[in-house]
């Protein structure tokens, strides 16, 4: 599992001010739970965000956005940004907070401790 770590570490400061984030690799990276819940994170240099099915046509047009894919296939709450599309500070926050607003909406749920 590798992740871009000044990438992750621009996460980690965006989310800082939360106590409800917990840190855990999974999908090929480091993610980021929100209340239990995979809200975003950074795989190799892209950066992994739930938009939910219904946001993910809309995040698909936007530059620099592709589907996210784990083990053969499509995520379909996911979607991957690659680097040049959070490349400033701005352009970071607002995809970190389009997870959160999609999280924000669903149950809290307990997280396993990584294995």
């Amino acid at each position: 599992m590798s992740f871009d770590a000044e990438a992750a570490e621009r996460v980690r400061q965006l989310l800082s001010a939360r106590d409800d984030v917990v840190e855990k690799r999974m999908v090929g990276g480091l993610s980021f739970l929100v209340n239990g819940n995979m809200c975003c994170g950074i795989t190799g240099t892209a950066l992994i965000v739930r938009v939910g099915a219904e946001g993910r046509e809309q995040a698909l047009r936007e530059a620099h956005v592709r589907p996210m894919q784990f083990a053969g296939r499509a995520l379909s709450g996911f979607i991957c940004v690659e680097s040049a599309g959070f490349a400033s500070d701005d352009a970071l926050a607002r995809w970190v907070q389009r997870g959160l607003g999609f999280v924000s909406g669903l149950p809290v749920k307990p997280v396993r401790p990584s294995r």
